[in-house]
């Protein structure tokens, strides 16, 4: 990774552009100013308004911190706030896609994240010796979670797992690192009715 053509293709590939939010951000923008726009025009023309006309709407502004409860114009300012924090967020945070950069020597190499997820539950399957449905391996940007189910009385040691879990994503050659948590869910044991 080491030009910056190669660094340039691999954040293309790891990260999302915000169109989405982009886009319903601009339909929202849109919406409402076509909305005032043609409730200025129905006032210009003296027609009805369809939900409050401009001179009524801009009266309701003003006079809104006096009339309406001091409880309902804070939580109401507080949602607008939110509302401006989550788009200040979203303009400036990169979107990551649930992929994974390898060590390529010198090529761009970009792994799926459920790719690493079967590899690694696959190998995990062959040390334990358990079946491939009884674990489930989930990777994200910093974690890899691995959830192990053996059989009742199987012995099975979460330190073993962590290890092999570990030792199997060294192999892989990952950018960045990754921690991984390893839990194992045993089967309550079922008493014999009689």
């Amino acid at each position: 990774m080491s030009t910056p053509v190669l660094r340039r293709v691999i954040r293309r590939e790891t990260h999302s552009p915000r169109t989405v939010a982009m886009f319903v951000a601009v339909v929202l923008l849109i919406l409402a100013l076509a909305y005032i726009g043609l409730e200025i025009v129905l006032s210009l023309a003296a027609q009805p308004a369809l939900l409050i006309g401009p001179a009524a709407a801009g009266g309701w502004l003003i006079g809104l911190p006096t009339a309406q409860p001091a409880g309902l114009v804070i939580a109401g300012s507080v949602v607008l706030a939110l509302i401006g924090v989550i788009f200040i967020v979203l303009a400036i945070t990169p979107g990551r896609l649930s992929k994974h950069v390898l060590d390529g020597g010198g090529r761009a190499v970009v792994v799926d994240n459920g790719v690493i997820a079967s590899a690694l539950a696959q190998h995990l399957a062959e040390e334990t010796g358990l079946a491939r449905d009884s674990i489930t391996v989930g990777v994200g940007h910093r974690t890899v979670d691995v959830t192990v189910r053996p059989g009742i009385g199987i012995p099975l040691d979460k330190a073993d797992v962590a290890s092999a879990a570990e030792a199997e994503l060294q192999t892989y050659r990952l950018a960045h690192r990754v921690r991984t948590r390893v839990r194992i869910e045993r089967p309550a044991e079922k008493e014999d009715e009689l």
